[in-house]
C-alpha cells in the first residue's frame, strides 16, 4: 500500500517535477538537426533550374513563416478575381418584376370595364330597399326615454362660457359636453360661441345654426341657459372677454375633475371660460351626466328656421323622386375632396396631374406637415389598411354588388368632389338618379346658405337623417352622429351601410374575380351592416353615436315603436 502524498508538500523536501514536455521545433531546428545527423542523413537534391529556384524560394519562405499561410485565401480570392476579370461573361440576368401586394394599388377602373357587362345584365329590381334591413332585432327594439325634470333648479353657482371649435358635429359635441358640465355644476351656461377656422371658414353663430329660443326652452328644467352675460358681470372684466380667466381643461377630462378643480373656482369667480372645449369631457361617465347629454343632443338641438325649411323641402323631393320604391332612398356621404384625397396620401388614377394638385394641397392647408425629415409616407400601405377614400366610382360598384340596380335614387351628401367631371362620371352611370342639394335644390334657395360650412352640411345632414339606407364611406363626426341620431329615430336600428375598406381594397385589386363572386362578397358585408344596426353603447364609446341603453330603453313586446319625428 503507497503511502498518500499531498500534492503541494508539507515539508521543506519538493515533490517530484512532472517530466518535461517535449519541445516543439521550428522548421529551422529540425533543420538545423538534420544537418547535425552526418551522412546517415537524407537530402533532396538541390533545384536546377530557373522555375524549381522560385519555388524552392517561396516554399522556403511559407516554411520559415508560418503566419503567412493566414494570407493564403486572401492570395487565392484576388488571383481568382483578376482571372475573371479577363473572362468575357455574356450570359443576360433575367428583369424580374415584383408585383405589389394585393390590394396596394388603385385599380379600381380596370375593374369597373370589366364587370360592367355582366353587372348590367343583371340590372334587374331586386327590391333591395325593401328587403335591406331583415336582421332580427335580437334584444328587441328601443324606444327613446330621456327623462325630464320638473323641479325647480336651485340657485346658480355661477357662469359658464365655453368656445365649440370644429366644424358642425364637433361643435354639436361641445354643445352636449357643456350642458352636461353646467347642470351637474349647478351652473348657468351662456350660449356656446363658435370659434372661427381657417379650415372650415364659416362665421356663423348659435343662432344661425340652431334654433336657439327652441335650445333655451327645452333644458329650462335641467340646466340654466342664457345668451348673455349680465352686464354687472362683464363690468368686472371691463368688457373685455380675454380678461376672463380661461381654464385650460384637457381632453377626455372626467366629470370628477370638474367637481374638484373647475367648481371651486367658479365659486370664487362667479364666471370661468374654457376655450377649446371640444373633447374636453369623458364618455364615460355617470348617467345623471348622461342624461343631459342625451337631452341636448336629441332633443333640445334643432336646425334654425331657414335651414329646417329648405331641408324638409329637400326630404320631400328626394321622395318625390323615389316614388317607385315608396319614397324611399339611399344617402351617400361621400369625402372624395380635394383636401381630403390630399390628407389620405392616397395615390389614384389621375397621374403626374395629380400629384402635382395633391403636393399643392397638403402645402396649402397643412404647410410642412407632410415634408417633414424623415417621415415617410407609404400609399400602398395606407390602401391596404382601408384608410383611402373610396372613389365615387368604387361608391357604385359596391352598391350594385350589394343589390341595388340603376333605378335606386340616391341622395349625395359631399363637398367639392376633386375633378368631378372625371370622377363622377362612373358613378352617374351606375345611378343616373342620383341627386345632390345643388341639383335639387335652386340656386336662389341656395344663396343665403353657400358660403357657409356648417350650414350647408346640416342641409346635408337632415336629407341624409331621412332616408332609408345610410351609407358612409370615411370616417368623421358626420357619420358619427347620423348613426347615433338614426338609432334614435329608428328603434336602436342605424339602418347605415359601413363598408369593410380593408376588404374592399383586395378585391377591388382582383383582376380574376368575376361579377357572381364580388355580388356575393357585397351581399355579405351588406347583411355585415344589418347585423350591427343595433349596438349598445360600451364605457369608452360616445352616448352621440350608441344611444342605447342611456338614452333609450327596451321596448315590451307588447309595445310597438313608432319612427320619431327629429326636434
Amino acid at each position: 500500500m503507497h503511502p498518500a502524498y499531498n500534492r503541494i508538500s508539507s515539508s521543506g523536501h519538493n515533490s517530484p517535477s512532472p517530466p518535461q514536455s517535449p519541445l516543439r521545433g521550428s522548421p529551422r531546428l529540425r533543420h538545423t538537426r538534420s544537418n547535425n545527423k552526418g551522412s546517415g542523413g537524407k537530402f533532396l537534391p538541390p533545384p536546377k533550374t530557373f522555375p524549381q529556384r522560385i519555388a524552392w524560394i517561396l516554399l522556403s519562405v511559407l516554411l520559415r513563416r508560418q503566419g503567412v499561410f493566414l494570407f493564403a485565401p486572401l492570395i487565392y480570392i484576388s488571383g481568382m478575381l483578376l482571372y475573371m476579370g479577363t473572362v468575357s461573361l455574356d450570359v443576360v440576368v433575367p428583369d424580374i418584376k415584383s408585383r405589389p401586394p394585393p390590394g396596394s394599388v388603385y385599380r379600381s377602373p380596370q375593374l369597373y370595364s370589366k364587370l360592367r357587362p355582366e353587372m348590367d345584365a343583371d340590372n334587374f329590381s331586386s327590391d333591395a330597399l325593401a328587403t335591406v334591413w331583415r336582421h332580427p332585432y335580437k334584444g328587441g327594439e328601443w324606444r327613446p326615454c330621456i327623462n325630464k325634470s320638473e323641479e325647480g333648479l336651485p340657485e346658480s353657482n355661477g357662469y359658464i362660457y365655453v368656445e365649440a371649435n370644429g366644424g358642425l358635429n364637433q361643435q354639436r359635441t361641445s354643445i352636449g359636453n357643456a350642458v352636461a358640465v353646467a347642470g351637474y355644476l349647478n351652473a348657468t351656461l351662456v350660449i356656446p360661441n363658435f370659434h372661427y377656422h381657417s379650415i372650415w371658414r364659416d362665421p356663423s353663430k348659435f343662432s344661425d345654426i340652431y334654433d336657439e329660443e327652441y335650445f333655451i326652452e327645452t333644458l329650462k328644467g335641467d340646466v340654466r341657459v342664457v345668451n348673455k352675460l349680465p352686464g354687472y358681470i362683464m363690468e368686472r372684466f371691463d368688457h373685455n372677454m380675454s380678461n376672463v380667466y380661461n381654464f385650460k381643461v384637457k381632453a377626455w377630462s372626467s366629470i370628477k375633475y370638474y367637481r374638484e378643480s373647475v367648481l371651486p373656482r367658479l365659486l370664487e369667480e362667479q364666471f370661468i371660460r374654457i376655450s377649446p372645449f371640444a373633447n374636453r369631457l369623458s364618455f364615460d361617465a355617470p348617467p345623471a351626466v348622461q342624461r343631459l347629454r342625451c337631452l341636448a343632443n336629441y332633443e333640445s338641438l334643432r336646425f334654425s328656421n331657414p335651414i329646417a325649411t329648405l331641408a324638409d323641402r329637400l326630404v320631400e323631393r328626394m321622395k318625390e323622386r323615389s316614388a317607385h320604391n315608396k319614397g324611399k332612398y339611399i344617402a351617400v356621404h361621400l369625402r372624395f375632396e380635394e383636401d381630403m384625397v390630399a390628407f389620405s396620401c392616397c395615390i389614384f388614377d389621375g397621374g403626374e396631374q395629380e400629384i402635382s394638385d395633391m403636393d399643392a394641397a397638403r402645402e396649402r392647408g397643412w404647410r410642412g406637415k407632410f415634408t417633414k425629415p424623415g417621415r415617410v409616407i407609404r400609399p400602398g400601405s395606407i390602401r391596404i389598411n382601408g384608410k383611402c377614400p373610396l372613389t365615387p366610382l368604387e361608391v357604385g360598384l359596391m352598391l350594385r354588388g350589394m343589390g341595388f340596380d340603376n333605378s335606386t335614387s340616391i341622395f349625395l351628401a359631399s363637398g367639392k368632389i376633386y375633378n368631378a367631371e372625371k370622377t363622377m362620371a362612373p358613378l352617374l352611370e351606375m345611378f343616373p338618379l342620383l341627386q345632390t342639394k345643388d341639383m335639387l335644390a335652386s340656386a336662389e334657395e341656395l344663396a343665403p346658405f353657400k358660403n357657409f360650412s356648417s350650414r350647408m352640411a346640416a342641409i346635408d345632414y337632415t336629407v341624409c337623417l331621412h332616408s332609408e339606407v345610410f351609407v358612409t364611406t370615411q370616417g368623421g363626426n358626420f357619420p358619427h352622429f347620423l348613426m347615433g341620431h338614426r338609432r334614435y329615430l329608428f328603434g336602436g336600428h342605424s339602418k347605415t351601410i359601413r363598408p369593410d375598406k380593408r376588404k374592399l381594397a383586395l378585391l377591388f385589386d382582383n383582376p380574376n374575380i368575376g361579377w357572381k363572386t364580388f355580388k356575393r362578397q357585397m351581399l355579405n358585408m351588406r347583411s355585415h351592416s344589418d347585423s350591427k344596426g343595433i349596438e349598445l353603447k360600451r364605457p369608452n364609446d360616445s352616448i352621440y353615436t350608441f344611444p342605447c341603453p342611456d338614452c333609450m330603453c327596451r321596448v315590451n313586446k307588447t309595445e310597438e315603436v313608432k319612427p320619431q319625428s327629429p326636434p
